[in-house]
């Protein structure tokens, strides 16, 4: 008899999951820094009686879980889980790379791309604590030496991205460099670099980065909710007299079609037109709004900026599925449609765990139910051959 996990993933098929997320641990930086420089490095304190990040004397935020599923392994309540727990409470493979291979093993999983939650989604977290340059950059470079080094333990099944460090440029383009030397396979960048105090992704100051991006085929990740400004609308998109329960579903549901706003800034840009090998990976925010905000960005140019448009050699439609790609794990409504709309060869697999949306903790069932209808070879590359492509697997 075929097994539903065998129907979903064919023996040949390593499924790759494009967005999790790993909280960092309390001793990440302090474990591998000199004695004296451990004060000055983000670590673990009380703060009014909370668990917190702290470094230098600036709170980062919570040293919370940072994730929903307990150590027995069942789904908490979002707003308490992500607002109340401490890590002592949450399933070691949320922590815990080895527990993470083995819980991969279990669900049928070959290899994770991660992102990180202490530190901010887009590493702006760091940037707001830190006002000295120098040290927010040591910072950021011990978090992404720990993040390169896990991933050569796990023999690449686990692939976090290199953080940059957005307030500079230059900064920027030496930090992608290092991780690709590091072997490290993608970029995890801010939306909104002017959030601290750098040109905005349109200006051509980011010119540089792009050329490096695309000559060491560094996929450049935009996670929802990157940038203080994107967190910023998280805050503000439910009206005040929902409940906390009721608020943070809306502001979910809003973060995801908030990177409508990078898509279609990034095409206006001309950045791909300048750099048409650049790869754009728009993460954990789904694919249903992407046909409609393709289809409204060619309207509006031909109405509003036809003098631009004529500059593009490619419509917004034709950008995308050249070089975007989007990530997907709840969708199943009209899922055949929406794939050929924005192209079986641009969207992968996710699971988001271990986050309040995540698929837990059977996520191929799911997904099997989410694809049935995809053919199996549109199925096999959503499921991993187009991030296996993508990641050099």
């Amino acid at each position: 008899m075929t097994s539903t996990l065998d129907a979903v993933r064919p023996t040949d098929l390593r499924v790759v999951d494009a967005d999790t997320h790993l909280t960092e641990r309390h001793d990440l930086w302090t474990s591998r820094v000199p004695a004296a420089l451990k004060d000055r490095m983000p670590h673990v304190a009380d703060v009014d009686g909370e668990a917190s990040w702290v470094i230098e004397g600036a709170v980062m935020g919570r040293a919370g879980a940072g994730g929903v599923v307990d150590k027995q392994n069942h789904k908490g309540r979002s707003f308490e889980a992500l607002y109340e727990w401490e890590i002592d409470r949450i399933h070691e493979a949320a922590w815990d790379p080895v527990a993470r291979i083995e819980m991969m093993d279990e669900a049928g999983i070959f290899a994770q791309i991660i992102f990180p939650n202490s530190v901010g989604l887009g590493g702006q977290a760091i940037a707001e604590a830190v006002p000295d340059a120098e040290h927010r950059l040591f910072c950021l470079q011990v978090y992404n030496d720990a993040n390169a080094e896990m991933q050569a333990a796990s023999v690449n099944r686990l692939l976090p991205m290199a953080i940059l460090p957005a307030w500079d440029v230059d900064a920027c383009v030496r930090e992608a460099q290092r991780a690709a030397s590091l072997g490290m396979r993608g970029v995890n960048m801010t939306s909104d670099p002017q959030d601290q105090d750098a040109p905005d992704l349109a200006n051509r100051a980011w010119d540089a980065l792009w050329e490096v991006c695309s000559d060491l085929e560094l996929p450049v990740h935009f996670h929802i909710g990157a940038s203080l400004t994107t967190m910023t609308f998280f805050g503000n998109y439910p009206w005040p007299s929902h409940d906390e329960d009721t608020a943070l579903a809306i502001g979910g549901t809003l973060l995801f079609v908030g990177n409508s706003r990078v898509v279609v800034n990034i095409i206006c840009s001309g950045m791909l037109e300048r750099f048409p090998t650049l790869k754009i990976v728009s993460v954990e925010s789904g694919a249903g709004w992407i046909p409609f905000i393709l289809e409204a960005l060619d309207y509006e140019m031909d109405e509003n900026a036809p003098k631009l448009k004529e500059r593009l050699s490619l419509s917004p439609s034709g950008y995308f599925k050249r070089q975007m790609y989007a990530t997907t794990w709840f969708e199943r409504t009209n899922l055949p449609t929406l794939v050929a709309a924005v192209g079986e060869d641009n969207i992968m697999f996710e699971t988001d765990f271990p986050h309040p949306t995540c698929l837990y903790p059977d996520p191929l069932t799911s997904a099997h139910a989410n694809m049935h209808e995809l053919s199996e070879t549109t199925r096999n590359k959503i499921l991993g051959g187009t991030a296996a492509t993508l990641y050099h697997l």
